[in-house]
């Protein structure tokens, strides 16, 4: 298949996207809030059974239906990285949740065409809520339109990250000159913040220390709800970002967000 420039393309990636998100989130949760075998990679994050399984479920099903596509993924290695589609896959974001029973764990699924976010899905298994972003049209929640907020003041927004364990001491200070700024600071999310962002009910999501695949896939539908997700000097999000990434509600939201960091 070539670059997915037409309509049919694109549309035949975004419901191979949401048919492997139908067997991703049976697959979790069948696992979820049962006995696990929790180990710890090198950078002592935690994977289970699960997380492995679910990879190896979708990776067979993306070699079947596209060879040529290439897949980066949490668990397995990287394969075909060159292709002109590239799939980036988190098979369970989240696993500290998923691991403690909390139903905020999600699943991340990017299709990547010449480098850059063309389909993304946001999958909650536990609530059965799944977002579609694809590349210049409006984000779906369970195929129904979504849009962020819209919010442009600071002092009026909530904010989100998954846990300021994450930080350093220098992403920690720009965490806190941030969060002095709104309204409302919350912890936790994963995934899920980005998604309630899209469907506005959060403002601004800001992190660091992310991977790829715990972010690509998050563009295309923050992009599509009207909101704004870049690196925190404003740059496009690509496999070669540095992982400190900022979505906002709106643009204007994301430009004050932004000069608050500087």
């Amino acid at each position: 298949m070539q670059s997915p420039t037409t309509f049919r393309e694109t549309e035949i990636l975004a419901q191979f996207a949401g048919d492997l998100a139908e067997v991703t989130d049976a697959m979790a949760m069948s696992y979820f809030r049962k006995s696990l075998e929790v180990e710890h990679k090198a950078d002592a994050s935690p994977v289970t059974q699960a997380d492995r399984a679910i990879e190896a479920a979708m990776r067979e099903r993306i070699n079947s239906r596209f060879p040529t596509h290439g897949i980066l993924g949490e668990e397995h290695e990287d394969a075909r990285l060159d292709a002109e589609q590239v799939w980036v896959l988190d098979p369970i974001d989240g696993t500290k949740s998923f691991m403690t029973g909390m139903p905020t764990f999600g699943t991340l699924i990017a299709c990547l065409s010449g480098g850059r976010p063309e389909v993304g899905v946001i999958s909650i298994p536990p609530t059965g809520e799944r977002w579609m972003g694809v590349r210049g049209r409006t984000t779906t929640l369970n195929g129904e339109p979504c849009r962020a907020s819209g919010r442009v003041a600071l002092a009026e927004a909530t904010l989100y990250t998954t846990t300021p364990d994450t930080f350093d001491s220098a992403g920690h200070a720009k965490f806190e000159a941030l969060s002095a700024k709104v309204g409302m600071r919350r912890f936790g999310g994963d995934c899920y913040a980005y998604g309630l962002l899209a469907s506005g009910h959060v403002d601004i999501v800001f992190e660091m220390n992310l991977h790829p695949y715990d972010y690509l896939a998050l563009v295309p539908v923050v992009e599509g709800a009207g909101g704004v997700i870049t690196d925190w000097n404003g740059k496009s999000l690509s496999l070669q970002s540095d992982g400190r990434v900022i979505a906002a509600a709106s643009a204007e939201l994301h430009r004050s967000a932004l000069a608050a960091l500087a």
